[in-house]
């Protein structure tokens, strides 16, 4: 298997490419096929089916019974309808199934008695060695980590491409059996699970049928990981420690997993196409019947209502069953609106920076320089060797073990001055007319892979590479094992050695790599991939809710990544995917350390504890270092230690959430096929996302509420018995603020207190403010903060 298969593994698209896992045993999958039909001719297709379950035929809690009532919807005119057209039978996670139907069968079912609803089965795409020091997490200092037991004994079930078994991360040293509430299991042989991971599933019966394949020969696929992206998940929510953990002799360090002790159950729902939302359904069944605690969900699709939404569906069941859903928010940024997962049940997540850079750094034949990253630090490619200075590196780094290495000093070219865009991109091909002959080559980033970039540059004679990101991408920089000396970076930097060799009559440049370099700034900062609010579904919500590392993260993968004698079994990537398994381990600690909390209340403590500044003291910047819209960074940057410890809670339980659907004027068939129960809207007092009890706020003022609204607000006390917060209110530009009453008073542990905001506009500033309201206890040692978001129309 060569390093490059590895480089192409890029999670800021839907599509992800293939690697084979060692010791893989399931059979070959082919590509999404063309469409299936029946013994007629008519196109099938599966569709998602929601039945009434409390009419007639309401079923029995026998699941073959269960599964007997969902076939009676099913056409009979047809041989072995039953078995051949029943993709699923769910028993937990909604009522209803998975078929696969023509139109003209899904319209005679919607006449039976019981049929609720059906949406059709969606392909829904997939978007650590130093963040638990990053995040405050310290294995040997007493504090909140060794306090939650390193998230012993709580469940994580990860929701995923599925996992290596045998890859250290996943070892079971010292840890004890899991909790008697288990009820899944293993389909690895026997030696494969242990108690670390406790449970492992595969359900891909739902991509079969979309492929228009016998889905019966899925039940022969065994949970192992083909793609890499769901042991990378896996390992960064519950990995346990590994020492000298690196990729490429990089970022090297000792790996684990936000809970590291957390028992870990892994459903493999996922394929390199994506994944259908059938199977998710299945996977989020099986692990509300199984038990687990807390689910980690590293995907999403485009927003839809919530009622056509399998992941919303979904995580409302478990959230009812007192399951933690952590979701991601998508690699859709920076394009406004581009959200996934914004049900308000979901801790919608985003990704950041973190202060890790694997250095390098460009240097111009005018002595200008510039920082850059790369994960290819090469030792061979060498004309000095200069002493290292003002910076601090892993033990154990190539870099550090040979001082800073630098290349020589190169005649510097970029091909987009000669040969137009395809060149600037360097895509295959384009160079062949360029003089690159020992240059360095500036790229533009984009289109293809920043490695086959460099592959493009080597056939051609190139001698190194110079990415420059993209407008978009701005000053977000992400890391690769290059196939020649490289450095990627920001989009500002690139303007300006554009600038230079436009200028000079013989440019030159070098480039220095320095190693991993920790305490870089600001960090964290938004990146650039990280889906922007605001909330489609419901511009009363504000979402994502937090963000957390996601850019350059390190984690467990199933083969060996990097150089002859550099390889490890891990690997370093980025996207929303790697910020979601943060939040679920964060979230698990938490479990552990609040066992009697809801996941509102979880949910809560992590965004009203959350970090609102960058290490360098300003407010969190975006991928342009400008101060990041709540529509990029939500609450702010998760603080796993401040989260232990929030004081308040804004909870929140299921009937608020079904008077909260009923707000969003779904019917009363739309909001049941949501929340698994008959539900008559007329007889619920509805309120609208803005009086729901989130620990945000997303106000809308407009002439139909003459610029005025007021929402109400419950707290509940868990902090000391005694204790007193006072408001503090930092208004939006151009809106007053105002809370009743400024001071809340509490004589007692889980004790409940109301306020309300108003917030009131002259409706001449047109457009979103944004502001905070924050309590702080008397003593000064808790405060809660929580975003205001005012869209002024």
């Amino acid at each position: 298997m060569s390093i490059i298969t590895f480089l192409l593994f890029l999670l800021f698209t839907s599509r992800l490419t293939t690697s084979p896992v060692i010791g893989e045993t399931q059979r070959p999958v082919p590509p999404l096929a063309g469409k299936a039909f029946d013994s007629t001719g008519e196109v099938l297709k599966t569709y998602i089916i929601h039945v009434h379950p409390n009419l007639e035929y309401t079923p029995s809690d026998d699941p073959d019974e269960l599964e007997k009532w969902h076939k009676s919807f099913l056409p009979s005119n047809v041989p072995g309808s039953g078995e051949s057209r029943l993709v699923y039978s769910y028993s937990n996670v909604i009522n209803g199934f998975a078929a696969r139907l023509t139109e003209g069968e899904l319209a005679e079912m919607k006449k039976k008695v019981g049929f609720l609803h059906a949406h059709p089965d969606q392909l829904i795409p997939l978007q650590t060695t130093h963040t638990p020091d990053f995040l405050g997490l310290r294995r040997d200092s007493p504090g909140f980590w060794s306090d939650a037991k390193f998230g012993e004994g709580v469940i994580v079930g990860v929701l995923d491409t599925g996992i290596l078994p045998t890859h250290p991360s996943f070892d079971d040293n010292e840890m004890p059996p899991p909790p008697a509430r288990w009820k899944g299991f293993c389909e690895f042989g026997a030696t494969e699970c242990n108690n670390k991971l406790i449970g492992a599933r595969t359900f891909t019966r739902g991509m079969y049928a979309m492929k228009g394949l016998e889905y019966a020969d899925a039940a022969l696929q065994a949970p192992y990981d083909g793609e890499g992206h769901g042991t990378h998940t896996a390992g960064t929510a519950t990995g346990t420690f590994v020492e000298k953990a690196s990729v490429a002799g990089q970022a090297a360090g000792t790996a684990a997993g936000m809970a590291p002790f957390a028992h870990l159950a892994v459903y493999k729902v996922c394929g390199a196409a994506g994944c259908p939302s059938s199977d998710i359904l299945a996977g989020l069944d099986s692990a509300i019947k199984d038990g687990v605690d807390v689910v980690s969900l590293s995907l999403g699709g485009s927003s839809v209502p919530f009622y056509n939404d399998a992941v919303a569906i979904g995580t409302f069941s478990a959230m009812e069953k007192g399951i933690f859903p952590s979701c991601a928010a998508g690699n859709s940024g920076p394009t406004s609106g581009s959200l996934s997962n914004e049900a308000p049940w979901i801790l919608t997540v985003g990704a950041s920076t973190m202060d890790r850079a694997v250095r390098t750094t460009v240097e111009l034949g005018n002595g200008a320089t510039f920082d850059g990253e790369s994960l290819y630090q090469p030792s061979d490619f060498l004309s000095t060797l200069v002493p290292l200075a003002n910076t601090k590196l892993r033990s154990g780094d190539l870099a550090s073990q040979l001082g800073e290495v630098q290349t020589a000093s190169l005649p510097l070219v970029y091909p987009g001055l000669l040969g137009g865009t395809k060149a600037a991109l360097c895509l295959s091909g384009s160079l062949n007319n360029i003089d690159v002959q020992g240059k360095v080559v500036v790229c533009d980033d984009g289109q293809i892979s920043r490695v086959d970039k460099g592959m493009t540059i080597k056939k051609a004679g190139g001698a190194a590479m110079i990415v420059a990101s993209t407008r978009a991408e701005g000053f977000t920089i992400l890391d690769d094992i290059h196939v020649l000396p490289a450095s990627h970076i920001s989009y500002a930097d690139g303007l300006k050695i554009k600038s230079y060799i436009n200028s000079a009559s013989a440019p030159m440049a070098s480039i220095t790599f320095k190693g991993t370099v920790i305490g870089t700034s600001p960090a964290p900062a938004v990146a650039y991939f990280s889906s922007r609010g605001p909330n489609m579904a419901d511009r009363n919500i504000l979402k994502p809710d937090i963000v957390g590392p996601g850019v350059n993260v390190l984690a467990a993968w199933p083969i060996e990544v990097g150089p002859p004698g550099a390889a490890s079994m891990f690997n370093v990537i980025s996207g929303t995917s790697m910020a979601t398994p943060h939040l679920s381990g964060i979230a698990a600690l938490l479990k552990r350390s609040h066992p009697d909390w809801s996941p509102a209340a979880i949910k809560s403590a992590i965004m009203t504890t959350a970090d609102l500044t960058a290490n360098d003291g300003s407010m969190i910047p975006d991928q342009n270092l400008d101060q990041a819209s709540f529509f990029a960074v939500g609450a702010g940057h998760v603080n796993p230690l401040r989260a232990d410890k929030p004081g308040l809670i804004y909870d929140i339980n299921s009937d608020d959430y079904i008077a909260y659907l009923c707000g969003l004027t779904y019917t009363d068939r739309q909001v049941s096929a949501v929340v698994r129960r008959s539900v008559k809207c007329s007889s619920i007092r509805s309120i609208s996302g803005s009086e729901l009890n989130y620990a945000s706020f997303m106000v809308i003022l407009n002439a139909r509420n003459g610029y005025k609204l007021e929402v109400t607000r419950t707290v509940k006390n868990v902090g000391a018995a005694r204790s007193v917060y006072k408001a503090q209110i930092t208004s939006p530009r151009g809106v007053s603020v105002a809370v009743k009453p400024t001071q809340l008073s509490f004589s007692k542990v889980n004790e409940e207190a109301r306020f309300t905001v108003t917030f009131s506009s002259d409706g001449r500033s047109k457009g979103y403010m944004e502001g905070f309201l924050t309590w702080f206890s008397s003593d000064g040692s808790i405060s809660v903060n929580s975003p205001l978001m005012v869209s002024v129309q």
